[in-house]
C-alpha cells in the first residue's frame, strides 16, 4: 500500500501526457519539422514549472514527504557532456518517436510494438553503465 501514490500519480501522468497528445507519434514529427507549436508548448510548461518548483524549494527551504530537507546539487562544469547526451536523446526521440516516459505510456494503451523500443532504451541504458567509467564526464 506504500506504493499506492505513485501508482496513482504514474496513472495520472499517463492520462495528462495521452490527452495533450504529448505520446503522439505525429506530434514528434510535427515537433521535430517545426511545423507545430504544440510539443514545445508542453516544453516550456515543463520547464516553467520545474523551475518555478525549485525556486519554492530553494526560498522556503521545504521538506519531503519524511521531513528531511530538499538538498538541490550543483551542476558540476562541462557542457560538452550534456550536448553530447542531448543529441542521442533528441536522435533517438527523433528516430522512434517516443521518450522514455512516453514509452511505458503506449504499452499501456496496448501499442505493443513499443516493446522492441524498451528493449532497446533498456539496452542503451546497460551499455551506457558499462562504458560511462571509460567515457569523459
Amino acid at each position: 500500500m506504500n506504493y499506492l501514490k505513485y501508482i496513482i500519480v504514474g496513472f495520472i501522468f499517463g492520462i495528462v501526457l495521452t490527452k495533450s497528445e504529448a505520446v503522439s507519434w505525429y506530434r514528434i514529427y510535427e515537433m521535430f519539422h517545426f511545423q507545430s507549436f504544440h510539443m514545445y508548448g508542453i516544453i516550456g510548461v515543463a520547464v516553467f514549472t520545474g523551475v518555478v518548483g525549485l525556486q519554492l524549494i530553494k526560498r522556503f527551504k521545504l521538506k519531503d514527504i519524511q521531513g528531511n530537507p530538499i538538498v538541490i546539487a550543483d551542476k558540476e562544469a562541462g557542457s560538452v557532456r550534456y550536448w553530447v547526451g542531448g543529441i542521442f536523446f533528441g536522435l533517438g526521440w527523433a528516430l522512434v518517436g517516443a521518450c522514455p516516459g512516453p514509452i511505458f505510456i503506449l504499452l499501456g494503451a496496448g501499442i505493443l510494438p513499443v516493446v522492441f523500443i524498451l528493449i532497446g532504451a533498456l539496452l542503451g541504458t546497460y551499455l551506457y553503465g558499462l562504458l560511462k567509467d571509460k567515457l569523459p564526464h
